[in-house]
């Protein structure tokens, strides 16, 4: 006799170790997305899809995200024209988190920086702050961003 222990055991040994495409999106249905550069390998930038967003990027080679702020879909580049085509996609472990290998063209940061990721962090003598790292602007955003 199968308890439903056995099946949630099934359930995760299928999501964890199987071929089959089954993303876990979280209660407001949306998973993570990692974007590094597909050359460098440099983390560009960290955000959300939900299944609309990852079915389009998928369909198109392009990477399509969900804003949490605004509550709607948008395509990377859509505004900026600084674009992400995509050439790889893997899942996670237990398919809740996605990243995407892509070529970035332009600016993948909307503060007009390449990164997103462009401070670190400095602990010293009790005291935490940060430090600007490869942080010049490849564009104005006051410019491309005009609403």
């Amino acid at each position: 006799m199968s308890t439903s222990a056995d099946t949630r055991d099934t359930d995760t040994r299928d999501r964890e170790e199987g071929l089959a495409f089954q993303p876990k999106f979280d209660a407001s249905g949306l998973l993570t997305c990692v974007a590094t550069d597909a050359v460098t390998g440099d983390v560009l930038m960290v955000a959300h899809m939900n299944d609309e967003a990852l079915r389009k990027t998928v369909a198109s080679g392009e990477a399509w995200y969900y804003s949490r702020s605004r509550q709607a879909l948008w395509r990377k580049g859509e505004s900026s024209g600084h674009t992400q085509r995509v050439v790889e996609m893997r899942m996670d472990c237990d398919q809740d988190a996605i990243w995407i290998r892509v070529e970035q063209h332009g600016a993948a940061c909307h503060t007009g920086r390449h990164s997103c990721f462009y401070r670190k962090i400095d602990a010293a003598d009790g005291d935490t702050r940060l430090s600007f790292v490869d942080a010049d602007r490849q564009f104005d955003p006051t410019k491309v961003y005009r609403k």
